[in-house]
């Protein structure tokens, strides 16, 4: 049930069997479909998302109604909103599936407890967001230093199975681009 996560941890440190029956025991598995909601804005985030299988965005709303993806979430990669689940202020932003998704959720409220039970635990979520904070100063750089053609074709040569699962609509709002002009790019190759 917890395989993929406890494969994921082990990656980054060791954990005895008793620390993952008590790591398990606090999860719990949340089956999400497509363009169903894990968080909209004004609500508070309550969990820290590990996506199992599937595809999670999120995004927010322009003050002129337009969609603004900040983020996705792929298989073996933690997803939430922190300012939010830290905070226990409501969320600016939205999670919502792109596909339908298994994920282990884990609530704020026993995050801490859990870190004091398996201090270990501190070490891995450390490096797990040393790595995500990498990817998000990478990609500003990308913003700023490459044209949209350019962020688009690096993307698919790294993530070519990726940018096959993300509707056009929501990859162009990711790359700043409007979809007519990523639709040209594509067509173009």
């Amino acid at each position: 049930m917890f395989t993929e996560i406890i494969a994921h941890i082990s990656k980054f440190i060791t954990l005895t069997t008793a620390e993952e029956e008590l790591l398990t025991s606090y999860l719990s598995i949340k089956e999400v479909k497509k363009k169903e909601h894990l968080l909209r804005e004004g609500e508070v985030c309550q969990e820290n998302y590990f996506v199992i299988k599937g595809l999670i965005r999120m995004y927010l709303i322009t003050p002129k109604g337009v969609e603004q993806v900040i983020q996705f979430g792929i298989e073996n990669w933690w997803i939430t909103e922190y300012n939010s689940y830290k905070s226990g202020q409501p969320s600016g932003f939205y999670l919502q599936a792109i596909e339908n998704a298994t994920v282990v959720a884990i609530n704020r409220n026993v995050q801490e407890e859990l870190f004091e039970k398996i201090p270990q635990l501190e070490k891995y979520f450390r490096q797990v967001l040393e790595r995500a904070y990498s990817a998000q100063l990478t990609r500003i750089h990308y913003i700023f230093n490459l044209t949209g053609e350019e962020q688009y074709r690096l993307m698919l040569q790294k993530y070519p199975a990726f940018v096959q699962r993300v509707p056009q609509y929501m990859l162009a709002s990711f790359l700043g681009i409007t979809p007519e002009f990523l639709s040209m790019l594509r067509a173009k190759k």
